[in-house]
């Protein structure tokens, strides 16, 4: 399929699917002419890469960790060990700065609560 049908059947642009060609994410086959073929097996791996990214991992980091996920109908599973103790030290980033937002929004909320108190 060129790139068009893997757009309306993954639901993600053009633009984002070259995207991901030029991250190593997707490695289309090319035609003589230059048009890029893709194969049902390519839907999948957009499907990987989305929930890859909306797990907050960068394009450079699914690079590394998209040959180690099984997916298991939309549901991924790892395959490599190391892959689980990066996810944890990836998830522990995460934590922190959940952290510091709520420190952030506790010390607007104490601003707020002056600025009405005041007036």
């Amino acid at each position: 399929m060129r790139i068009g049908e893997l757009a309306r059947r993954t639901g993600i642009t053009e633009r984002a699917l070259r995207y991901y060609e030029e991250q190593g994410l997707l490695r289309p086959e090319r035609r003589p002419s230059g048009y890029r073929v893709y194969g049902d097996a390519d839907v999948a791996a957009v499907r990987r890469i989305r929930i890859l990214l909306a797990a907050g991992l960068s394009t450079a980091q699914i690079t590394q960790v998209l040959p180690c996920v099984l997916d298991d109908d939309g549901l991924l599973a790892p395959l490599c060990p190391e892959l689980v103790d990066a996810l944890v030290e990836h998830r522990a980033k995460i934590d922190e700065a959940i952290d510091e937002l709520a420190a952030t929004r506790a010390n607007l909320d104490v601003i707020i609560s002056a600025e009405a108190r005041s007036a």
